[in-house]
C-alpha cells in the first residue's frame, strides 16, 4: 500500500479508528465518553472529505476518492452526527448502555462512505454489507425489549436474502463483461438497450436485493415492523443514512450506463407501486412510527422517478431529494426521540396537546411534517418540484402526474400529526420530560436545515452539478 492509497482511504481509517477508540475507552471507563469520541471522529471524517482535493483511483483497493465520494462521505458523517446528538438522551431514559452502540454507529458510516468510494463490484458489495451487518445490530440493540429483538430478527433473515440477491446480481454481471470495475462492467451490462441474458439476469438480482434497501415495494415488507420495534434514533439513521447509501449505489451503477435502457420498466413499476401501496398504507396507520414507515415507501417511490430519467437532471434531484430527505426524516425521529420516555409515545394520538407542553419538539415534528408533505417554503417542497419537474422534462409525464396526486393524498396523514399536536386537548402523555441539550441541538440543526434548503437551495444544487457532472 502506497502513501496515495493511504490518502484515499483516510476518511475510512478515520471511521475504524475512531470505532476501536470508542470500544477500548468503553472498557476502560464504561459509558462515559462513547458519544464524544463517535461525533469528534464523524466530524473528523467529514472536514477532511472536504478539506481534501480529490484523489486517483486506488486500483489495489477498488476505491477512489471522487468528488462524489466527498459529497457523500459528508452527508453520512452529518447524519451519524445528529444520530449521536439524538442517541445521547434516549439512551439514557430507555436504559440503553455500553459503547458498542456509538461504534456500531461508526462502522455503519464506514460501509456508508465504503460504498460511495467504490470504484470495483467487490468493494461496492463490501461496503453495503458492511452497513447492513452494522444496522442488524443497531435496530435489535435495546435489551429491554422484545419488539426490538424481534426486528432485528426480522430485519437480518430478509437482509441476507437481499445480499445473496446482490451477490448473485453481481457473479452475472461479471460473468457477462469480465470485469469487476464498475465503470466498464456497467457500460457492458444493457448499455443501448442490449437484452443479453446474464446481463439482464445480473441487473434483475441487483434491483430486487437494492430495492429491499430503499424499501421499495414489493421488498418493503420489513420496514414497518423494524421501524416500529427499533429504539427511534437508530430508525432516525436508518432510514436516512442507509437509504442514502442504497441511492448512492444507484447512482454509481446507472451513472456508469448509458441512460436506464432495458431497466426503465421494472424501475417504473417499483416507483408506481412504491408511491401506491406506501401513502395508502399511510391513511390506515394509528402507530406513528409505522406510518413514517410507510411514508418513507412513498419518498422512495419519489425518488425512484427521478431515476428513471436517466439524465443528468433527474440525477441531481435524486441527490437533492436525498439531502432534503435526511434533514426532515431527522427531524422527524429526532422530535419523536426527544419526546419518547420510558413509557413510549406509539399512537398518535398520544402526541395530543405535545405543541404545547413541548414547543421546541412539537414545533419541529410539525415542520418536517409539513416538509414531508411537500408544504413550501421547506426542503420538501423543493425536492418534490426538482423530481417531478425532471420526471417530466424525461418524458415521464404520466407517472409524475400519479407521483403528484399520491404526494396529495400523503397531505392527509401528515396533517393528522399536526392536527394532534395542536388542535387537541392535552392527553394522558402529554407530560413527557424535558429534551436533553444533546436534543435541542439536533432539533435546532435539523429544522434550520429544512428551512434553508426550502428557501435558498442554489448552493447545494451547485455542489450536486458538480460532482455528478
Amino acid at each position: 500500500m502506497t502513501t496515495t492509497d493511504i490518502w484515499i482511504i483516510m476518511p475510512l481509517l478515520i471511521l475504524a479508528v475512531g470505532a476501536l477508540l470508542t470500544l477500548l475507552l468503553g472498557a476502560l471507563v464504561p459509558d462515559r465518553f462513547g458519544t464524544t469520541v463517535g461525533i469528534v471522529t464523524v466530524l473528523c471524517a467529514a472536514f477532511w472529505a472536504v478539506l481534501t482535493p480529490p484523489a486517483p483511483v486506488a486500483p489495489t483497493l477498488g476505491v477512489a476518492f471522487t468528488p462524489f465520494a466527498r459529497f457523500f462521505t459528508v452527508l453520512f458523517s452529518l447524519t451519524a452526527a445528529v444520530t449521536f446528538l439524538l442517541s445521547r438522551g434516549y439512551n439514557e431514559r430507555q436504559g440503553i448502555r455500553g459503547e458498542e452502540y456509538p461504534a456500531t454507529v461508526l462502522f455503519a458510516v464506514f460501509g456508508m462512505t465504503a460504498l460511495s468510494m467504490s470504484v470495483n463490484l467487490l468493494t461496492f458489495f463490501l461496503g453495503l454489507e458492511a452497513l447492513t451487518f452494522a444496522f442488524y445490530i443497531l435496530v435489535a440493540i435495546d435489551r429491554n425489549r422484545p419488539e426490538s429483538a424481534e426486528a432485528g430478527l426480522k430485519y437480518l433473515l430478509l437482509g441476507a436474502i437481499a445480499a445473496a440477491f446482490i451477490a448473485f446480481g453481481i457473479a452475472f454481471i461479471y460473468a457477462e463483461g469480465g470485469t469487476l470495475d464498475i465503470a466498464a462492467a456497467m457500460k457492458s451490462a444493457l448499455s443501448g438497450g442490449r437484452g443479453n441474458p446474464l446481463a439482464l439476469a445480473g441487473w434483475g438480482f441487483l434491483l430486487i436485493g437494492i430495492a429491499f434497501k430503499i424499501s421499495l415495494v414489493p421488498a418493503h415488507l420489513w420496514t414497518p415492523d423494524v421501524y416500529q420495534g427499533a429504539p427511534t434514533p437508530v430508525v432516525a439513521f436508518l432510514s436516512t443514512g442507509s437509504k442514502g447509501a442504497a441511492f448512492a449505489a444507484l447512482l454509481l451503477l446507472l451513472g456508469a450506463m448509458d441512460g436506464t435502457g432495458l431497466l426503465r420498466t421494472p424501475l417504473w413499476w417499483l416507483s408506481l407501486l412504491s408511491m401506491a401501496v406506501g401513502n395508502l398504507a399511510a391513511l390506515l396507520q394509528t402507530n406513528l412510527k409505522r406510518m413514517l414507515a410507510y411514508s418513507s415507501i412513498a419518498q422512495m417511490g419519489y425518488v425512484t422517478l427521478a431515476l428513471l430519467t436517466g439524465s443528468g437532471r433527474g440525477y441531481e434531484a435524486v441527490a437533492f431529494y436525498v439531502v432534503a430527505y435526511t434533514a426532515m426524516n431527522l427531524a422527524a425521529f429526532g422530535a419523536v426521540a426527544s419526546l419518547t420516555g420510558k413509557g413510549g409515545m406509539e399512537e398518535v394520538e398520544d402526541y395530543r396537546g405535545i405543541g404545547y407542553q413541548r414547543p421546541l419538539a412539537g414545533g419541529v415534528l410539525a415542520l418536517a411534517m409539513f416538509a414531508l408533505a411537500g408544504v413550501p417554503p421547506t426542503a420538501g417542497f423543493m425536492g418534490k418540484f426538482y423530481i417531478f419537474f425532471a420526471a417530466i422534462r424525461g418524458g415521464e409525464t404520466p407517472l409524475a402526474v400519479i407521483g403528484i396526486l399520491t404526494a396529495a393524498v400523503s397531505v392527509y396523514y401528515y396533517l393528522r400529526v399536526v392536527v394532534n399536536l395542536y388542535m387537541h386537548p392535552a392527553g394522558a402523555r402529554a407530560d413527557a420530560h424535558a429534551a436533553s441539550p444533546y436534543e435541542v441541538v439536533a432539533l435546532g440543526v435539523t429544522a434550520v436545515a429544512i428551512l434553508v434548503l426550502g428557501v435558498y437551495p442554489e448552493p447545494l444544487l451547485k455542489v450536486i452539478e458538480e460532482i455528478l457532472s
